[in-house]
């Protein structure tokens, strides 16, 4: 796969440190520049994603052969994605109050990329890093380091979560350290 060994910027992924109260502050006032520009930032999101690591279009049957940029970003089919994709995110952000709704909603989220749609786990870790590339470049007026650290430890709990999740449905494969 493309440009996922030797990146130890994506390890601290693996083990997250529990949110601090300034840090789910941080996290959901720097989410409300964001999510007013919500699907463009989706959408800037997963054509970053598919540009630099073109294999994980193969889980998306509707624009997987589309290689241009400026055609990925016109697919209906994208922008519904990327729309849903920051919903999920808005959802995690409204809720870092109450730990069982993140459980629960994080869950869901495992169950169905493992049973249904059968994305290989470590295509979360990579969307992690490009969620926090694209924020930095796209909002830096909010996405200060310290923000951005919040953020880190939010991703690692999502990629944490998930994790786990493909674990109890029985996948097999969950990282080439794994095994």
């Amino acid at each position: 796969m493309e440009r996922m060994k030797g990146k130890g910027a994506v390890d601290h992924l693996e083990r997250p440190s529990p949110l601090t109260d300034k840090d789910r502050v941080m996290i959901q006032d720097s989410w409300v520049k964001v999510y007013q520009n919500c699907d463009d930032a989706g959408v800037a999101i997963l054509i970053r994603l598919f540009v630099n690591f073109p294999s994980s279009k193969q889980y998306f049957s509707k624009f997987k052969n589309i290689e241009d940029p400026e055609e990925l970003e016109k697919s209906a089919h994208l922008r519904n994605h990327a729309h849903r994709v920051m919903n999920s995110i808005n959802t995690l952000v409204e809720n870092l109050d109450n730990p069982d709704k993140v459980a629960s909603v994080l869950k869901l989220l495992g169950k169905a990329h493992a049973l249904r749609h059968k994305v290989e786990p470590v295509y979360f870790k990579i969307l992690n890093g490009v969620i926090l590339e694209v924020l930095g470049e796209e909002f830096p007026e909010v996405m200060t380091a310290e923000v951005a650290g919040a953020w880190t430890k939010l991703l690692a709990v999502l990629y944490s979560s998930i994790t786990t999740t493909y674990e109890e449905v029985g996948w097999m494969t969950l990282s080439p350290s794994t095994g």
